[in-house]
C-alpha cells in the first residue's frame, strides 16, 4: 500500500515538471518570436527555470521514493 502512494507521489511530481517545463519552453518561444532580439536573454533564462523546475521534480521524487522505507 505504502509502495502505491510512493510511485503515485513521484508520478505527480514528473508530471509536474513537465507541465512546469512544457510552459516555460512555450513562454520563452513566444517571447523569442516577438523579440528575436532578446533570444539569448530568454533562452538563458528559460535554462535556468526549466533547471529549477527539474531539481524541485527530482526533491518530489526522492521524497516519494524514501516514503517506501517509512
Amino acid at each position: 500500500m505504502v509502495g502505491s502512494i510512493a510511485a503515485i507521489g513521484a508520478g505527480l511530481a514528473v508530471i509536474g515538471a513537465g507541465i512546469g517545463i512544457g510552459q516555460v519552453g512555450g513562454k520563452a518561444m513566444e517571447g523569442i518570436a516577438r523579440q528575436p532580439e532578446a533570444a539569448s536573454k530568454i533562452q538563458t533564462a528559460m535554462i535556468i527555470a526549466a533547471a529549477l523546475i527539474e531539481g524541485v521534480a527530482l526533491f518530489g521524487v526522492v521524497v516519494a521514493l524514501l516514503g517506501l522505507n517509512g
